[in-house]
Parts: C-alpha cells; structure tokens; sequence
C-alpha cells in the first residue's frame, strides 16, 4: 500500500482548494509535479510545495497531518482509496464522493457531505451547518453513502437529503432534516427546533423526543415497527452507536402534511 503524505508547514495565509487531491487524481504523478499544482484561491497563487512538506509516494491513501479551517474541498469526488486528515478542515468536506473512505480527526466546515452519492465519511469533531445539503442552486442533497459526525452537526443537517445515512452523535441545530426527499438521518444528543420540516419522504430517528415540531406532523404510531428494529440493530452491529435508539415501540410522526407528508419522525415511547 502506497502513502503520500501532505505535512502543513505553516497556517495558510489563505483558502485553499484541495479537491484535485485524491488519490484517483494524483494517480500517475510525480512528487515533483504535484508540488507545482495551485492550491491557493486569491492571487497569492499558492503551489503545494509554499504550504505543505511532501513525503511517499501516490497510491491508494493520502494522509493530511495537520489541519486547518482554510482546508476546503478534501476528498471532493474521490471514488476510492483512502483520506485521513489529521486536524480540523474547512468547507465542502467529501462533496461529491462517490467512494472510498474519507476520515476527518477534527471539526469540519459547513456542507460536509454536499452531494455525497456513495462512500464513507467519518468527522470525529463537530461539523458546520448544512451537513449532507446542496449547494446554492442545487435541487438535491446527500444521495447516497455513510456519513457520521461523533460530535455536533450545525443547522439545516440532511437538507433536501434524497438517500443514504446520516448519524450525528451529539446533538444538532435547527431545521434537521428539512425538505428532506428520502434517506435516513440519526440525531443523538438532542435536534433543534422544527426538525423535518417540509420533508416529503424519509426517516429522522431521535433518541429522545423533539422540543418543537411542526403541527402539520401528525403522530400514527409505531408499535412493532420492523425498519426502527433494523436500523437499530444495523448501527449497533457497524459501530457506529453502542446500544439501539428507538427500542421495540417507539413513537411516530408522519409528516409533513403541509408537503407530501410521506416522511416520518421516530423516537422512544
């Protein structure tokens, strides 16, 4: 297994865009030729070799030791291998991957996820708003993949989410889940106001009851449910919670009515 190594030398004095560099994109390059590549976003014209000490050689995994908040884009588009950034990153985190594994031992900018179709994603830190949503101008959001955030999730998490997984381990902003089209999201540690707002299809699953939800959910129970049985027992068996969430009669809440009002909200009875 090949390891190419990118060591921040200093803070960036400036953004930089990292989203050419995945291991698929750097496949075939030499060293020397990937320290010419631009990363800076102004007119400084920032190349790797001014902001990071380079060691390995192109494979299957890339390893960032050191982060920042100026780091945006890591792992944009990458279809396989393997990222691990040592550190905090900043905006777009995985947008638009479609494999591969990108792991994230720090916080993590808004629009982590953004049109994720396939893939993992694992934030160790807290994530900012719009987690797994579109961009401006974008109808659609995460479409696919595993996303998880071991801390907390912004406002807006799972916007316009159409399929995959979402899980936010502590607790999240306002508006999860809002104008969701389908997929799964999980909020441990408590969501914020109106959760699943204008969504049309889908699952949000809560470990404890809201603190405000829209009137337009109407509540229809859920005793025996057999998909809350089976994603409990799917997160438990990946590692991703330690002990299920919605036990064998959780309550339930179809909505939003004012929309659709195919999607529904879930948490213990």
């Amino acid at each position: 297994m090949s390891v190419l190594t990118f060591t921040l030398t200093s803070e960036p004095p400036e953004r930089l865009d990292l989203s050419d560099f995945t291991p698929q994109a750097l496949a075939g390059l030499s060293v020397s030729e990937i320290e010419t590549m631009r990363v800076g976003q102004s007119r400084r014209a920032l190349r790797v070799a001014d902001v990071f000490r380079i060691s390995g050689e192109p494979g299957d995994t890339i390893i960032f030791e050191g982060g920042s908040s100026r780091l945006d884009g890591v792992g944009t588009g990458m279809s396989e291998g393997a990222i691990r950034v040592i550190g905090e990153v900043g905006a777009r985190a995985g947008r638009a991957m479609r494999g591969g594994t990108l792991i994230v031992e720090g916080d993590c900018g808004p629009h982590a996820g953004s049109g994720m179709r396939g893939g993992r994603l694992s934030i160790s830190g807290n994530a900012g708003d719009y987690l797994g949503a579109p961009l401006a101008g974008e109808l659609a959001g995460m479409a696919g993949g595993v996303l998880t955030v071991a801390g907390r999730a912004g406002d807006f998490a799972g916007d316009r989410m159409r399929r995959g997984l979402i899980v936010v381990l502590e607790g999240a902003g306002d508006h999860v889940g809002c104008r969701m089209i389908a997929g799964t999201l999980v909020v441990c540690g408590g969501a914020g106001a109106m959760p699943g707002y204008l969504m049309r299809r889908g699952s949000i699953l809560l470990d404890h009851a809201p603190a405000s939800l829209s009137p337009s959910f109407v509540e229809s129970g859920a005793p025996d449910s057999v998909f809350a049985a089976l994603i409990d027992r799917y997160l438990v068996r990946e590692g991703i919670l330690d002990h299920p969430i919605l036990g064998l009669a959780p309550r339930r809440f179809s909505g939003d009515n004012a929309v659709l009002g195919l999607g529904e909200i879930m948490f213990p009875g």
